[in-house]
Order: C-alpha cells, then sequence, then structure tokens
C-alpha cells in the first residue's frame, strides 16, 4: 500500500488536537458573547469547562482523530442527548453562526473548512426536534 492509497483524516487534514482544541474554545466563546446565541446559551450550564471539554473529545473521534468520546460516553446518540432541548431553525442558526465564526477562526484548510461546514450543517438540520 502506498502513501496515495491511504485517506488522510479530517483530524489529520485540520491540525489535529491543536485545532480541535482552538475550533472548541472559540465556538464556546462566540456562544458566549454574541447575542444572536443567546437562545443557545441559555440551554448550558454557567460554567462552559465540562462541555468544552466533551466536544473536543467528540469532535476529535467525529473527525477520524482518537476515540475520546466513545470510551467514557458510547454511542453518541447526538438526537437522544439532546432531545431534552427545544432545537428548532433558530437553535440551528445560532449554533452554526457560532460554529462557522470559529471554522473560519481556526480551520486554515479552506477545503477542510467547507467540508466540516457541509458536515455540521447537516448534523445541525438533524438535531432538530422542534419546527
Amino acid at each position: 500500500m502506498t502513501p496515495t492509497d491511504v485517506s488522510t483524516s479530517m483530524f489529520e487534514r485540520i491540525g489535529g488536537s491543536a485545532t480541535i482544541d482552538r475550533l472548541v474554545d472559540r465556538f464556546y466563546d462566540r456562544m458566549d458573547t454574541l447575542p444572536e446565541a443567546k437562545v443557545i446559551r441559555a440551554m448550558h450550564a454557567d460554567d462552559l469547562g465540562l462541555i468544552r471539554v466533551v466536544l473536543k473529545r467528540y469532535l476529535t473521534e467525529w473527525t477520524g482523530g482518537p476515540k475520546l468520546y466513545s470510551p467514557e460516553k458510547g454511542h453518541p446518540r447526538l438526537r437522544q442527548r439532546h432531545i431534552g432541548f427545544a432545537i428548532g431553525d433558530a437553535e440551528r442558526d445560532a449554533w452554526m453562526l457560532c460554529m462557522r465564526g470559529a471554522l473560519e477562526e481556526t480551520v486554515i484548510d479552506i477545503a477542510a473548512r467547507q467540508d466540516l461546514d457541509r458536515a455540521m450543517s447537516g448534523l445541525a438540520d438533524w438535531m432538530r426536534n422542534r419546527p
């Protein structure tokens, strides 16, 4: 097998753990400060420290990096884990606003950023549980 036969994971494309850490930190910084994000900020605890760690572990694994999430939490079951929160278009849009800004600031590779945006947009759409 030659190196070209092996696909590069998104985790590797974006720069690994350092980029995931910056991405998640910028995402939650935006959620904490943007007026447009108040609707989703209200769904979180005052202290965002623990959820930052959980999202970093999830995104690391989701992008093809080391399995840091599932050994501790099991299958993500994202819709089930979020079912107690009313997630409609406004919440999805606020989440994507924060994530797109964080992606712009942290993912240098434009193609990788666009690929992640598409994947995260699909995920955000799928998370809606009300009109």
